[in-house]
């Protein structure tokens, strides 16, 4: 019985949301004691803002944090007070206001949050602002319901402060679990296999993988000083890099998977590696669940599974056949693998201790002094940045939306700058997926609170549906923005019914949310737009180059020595990053009108094989280690000179959509035969690191193909380059 309710409790919805059933019911209780039901509803407002705004951080950071919110709510809520009467004024400020706190995102995701939240808090002040009896009502109630909240929060902090790092590092696990699932597919032995489809799934659930891993890395530098984490932390910390090192042997590939099925389609072995990936996986949920529980973690022992696939692969050798040579080899490197995952998976429960004082350090890129801060926004007042673009968008079309109402005398018309400000996002496909929740999730509130309001007539029953809104509506937003939407359409009808207007307020609410997606769809459409076909070859660039300097780091090694130093993690983490944003590119252009997708076929070819590359230079880095043989040295460096030129080229080319420029064929063929011809006397690090470069080196012709294709199609479409 304890284990579930703990179990429960660990669950990060729940969690949150009876934090906030908390916060409504300290609200609405005394509001409903006092016969104040009307307060109750800016009071939960300012709630919702406060909890839109939140992001995570330590005690300290929080406090720091929450206080410039409330400065930043005040500061909006007052201006609209203030400025209520001078249309002109009013809209002068709503332009420059909206830029100023969108371009505060610069800074990091916490004032990004902060810029949302005050936006928020400006819009509900103008709902009430024709009716407000002075200019401190609205403001105060607002900000003692977000205050409240905050307070809420602290204490939450005090009690439970690493169940965040708890939760994001079992999501982390969660995410590998997964990824080792889909890798286990390439290994069912079928005629014919062609890895494509799960070379893009593999990068797909790659960067849930990435996003799950910056986000844990997010909650362990908010808890650290300066990329420094110590004390009860620590081992949350060493967990964290466990994941890290599993994510890179995870994302190895040690030879063609078609080639491994066609060899062994008639042999076992390759379902006993599916097999072990599969019990892998298992234990990464085991894991998780372990981590989000806050309990001791039992590794169950994948042992008897790499003994049978030893046994398996030993019976493959004594069959002497030439033709398995190779594979025989790679297959002993990734059962090498796998077993290294294995023994990392069972240190999950007493993480190592890390003796290198560099390899213990996150990278800190937060901005810590005014100057820094300044520095980044001033970085981004250009149009070439996507926030400044985001920024001129937001304050053109609310301002134009202001107008709107103003024009056609709207009542209850500033729904229309909420929707607005909710719809329109960054990009078109992000927008287009807000619009539909966004409708959907508003009819849908409107149809189930006309019952819902003759149902249950009073004032008082209205409060305790509010409160089940409210708490539905943020259990929701992350995962079903429809039913989130519908819950905070219900909780602002029966707010609104609360000043004896709620059914005056349904057929309005629907149409500002149309009128609201209108301009959001214009505004990507028109204003700055980002079409990702535009700048998909930039993307594409820069995935290249984050290959090649992680590429670069491991090279080094194989003479230095094995290291996991910051610099090298660094180089890692901005290789997968780049992988997860071309995949997130190339499905946010799909989603894009037909006029604006171009080269599909190329750019998920490119797609692939940047993955597959990714997954080549992976396996080099989890088998890093010193190579003593000169001759050896030599031949990695000469071959690495070339690899990085063609790189260099490919990235220049898409980056400066130049013409193609690629190294001479001549010096290709006879680095492809010498890296073809392996002596048999050679170490198997030495073979696994040949074999490795020269899967790498065979991609460069094809990818230089679709760098060329995609560079001058693009070329034709931007001519200035920009």
């Amino acid at each position: 019985m304890k284990l579930t309710i703990k179990k429960y409790w660990a669950n990060n919805h729940i969690n949150y949301s009876i934090r906030i059933l908390l916060a409504l019911l300290g609200v609405v209780i005394p509001c409903w004691y006092f016969d104040q039901n009307s307060t109750a509803t800016l009071l939960i407002l300012g709630i919702i803002a406060a909890a839109l705004a939140e992001t995570d951080g330590s005690l300290w950071g929080r406090i720091k944090a929450q206080s410039l919110t409330l400065i930043s709510f005040a500061i909006a809520s007052f201006s609209i007070e203030l400025l209520f009467n001078y249309p002109m004024l009013f809209a002068a400020g709503l332009f420059f206001s909206s830029i100023a706190f969108i371009m505060l995102g610069a800074i990091g995701p916490r004032y990004a949050g902060i810029a949302l939240g005050s936006l928020m808090m400006a819009i509900y002040t103008m709902l009430g602002a024709a009716e407000s009896v002075n200019i401190w009502y609205q403001p105060s109630m607002l900000l003692s319901g977000a205050a409240w909240y905050y307070f809420i929060s602290l204490c939450w902090q005090l009690f439970w402060p690493m169940q965040p790092v708890q939760q994001n590092l079992a999501a982390v696990f969660d995410a590998l679990g997964k990824n080792l699932i889909i890798k286990s597919e390439l290994f069912h032995p079928v005629s014919n296999l062609n890895p494509q489809p799960y070379r893009i799934k593999a990068s797909q659930q790659n960067v849930k993988v990435v996003t799950a891993l910056n986000n844990c890395k997010a909650t362990l530098l908010a808890r650290a000083k300066r990329g420094h984490v110590v004390g009860a932390k620590d081992r949350f910390l060493k967990i964290y890099f466990l994941a890290q090192d599993i994510h890179e042997r995870v994302s190895s590939t040690h030879y063609r998977y078609q080639d491994l099925a066609s060899n062994f389609k008639r042999s076992d072995i390759l379902f006993r590696l599916e097999h072990l990936l599969k019990q892998q996986a298992k234990a990464c949920d085991q894991a998780a669940n372990a981590l989000r529980l806050g309990i001791a973690y039992s590794h169950p022992s994948s042992s008897a599974a790499i003994d049978e696939m030893t046994e398996s692969l030993t019976f493959l050798k004594q069959q002497n056949n030439t033709e398995w040579r190779l594979s025989l080899i790679q297959l002993k490197y990734l059962l090498n693998n796998l077993s290294t995952v294995e023994r990392q998976l069972s240190n999950i429960g007493n993480p190592l201790d890390i003796a290198d004082a560099d390899e213990s350090i996150l990278a800190d890129n937060d901005a810590h002094t005014l100057k820094e801060m300044w520095q980044r926004i001033v970085a981004n007042f250009n149009t070439r940045s996507m926030l400044f673009r985001h920024a001129i968008r937001m304050g053109i079309t609310l301002t134009v939306g202001y107008g709107i109402i103003q024009f056609a005398q709207l009542e209850n018309g500033y729904w229309i700058l909420l929707t607005t400000l909710f719809v329109c996002q960054p990009n078109y496909s992000a927008t287009k997926e807000k619009l539909i929740g966004r409708v959907i999730g508003t009819i849908a509130g409107i149809l189930l609170g006309i019952p819902l309001l003759m149902l249950f007539p009073s004032h008082d029953s209205q409060l305790v549906l509010m409160v089940i809104a409210g708490v539905l509506f943020f259990a929701f937003r992350r995962q079903n923005y429809r039913f989130s939407t519908a819950f905070i359409t219900l909780l602002v009808l029966f707010g609104f019914n609360q000043l004896g207007d709620g059914f005056a307020v349904m057929l309005p609410r629907l149409g500002d949310t149309l009128l609201g997606c209108l301009l959001a769809v214009c505004a990507v459409t028109f204003i700055f737009p980002d079409w990702q076909s535009r700048r998909i070859h930039k993307v594409m660039a820069d995935a290249v180059k984050a290959n090649q300097d992680y590429l670069a780091h491991i090279i080094s090694q194989y003479r230095a020595g094995k290291k996991d130093s910051l610099a090298y993690r660094i180089a890692r983490r901005k290789a997968h990053n780049a992988d997860a944003q071309l995949s997130s590119a190339i499905n946010n252009m799909l989603v894009e009108p037909g006029r604006y997708r171009t080269y599909v076929d190329e750019s998920f070819r490119f797609l692939c094989l940047n993955h597959a590359m990714l997954s080549y230079v992976s396996a080099l880095g989890a088998h890093r280690t010193r190579l003593s043989d000169e001759v050896t040295h030599q031949l990695v460096a000469e071959s690495h000179r070339v690899i990085h030129r063609h790189l260099t080229s490919m990235s220049e080319q898409l980056n400066q959509l130049s013409k193609e420029s690629n190294p001479s064929e001549k010096e290709d063929q006879e680095l492809d035969k010498r890296l073809g011809q392996w002596r048999d006397d050679e170490d198997d690090s030495v073979k696994m690191v040949l074999q490795q470069i020269h899967l790498i080196h065979r991609m460069m012709p094809e990818m230089h193909s679709l760098a060329n294709k995609v560079a001058s199609r693009t070329q034709a479409k931007v001519p200035n380059k920009t």
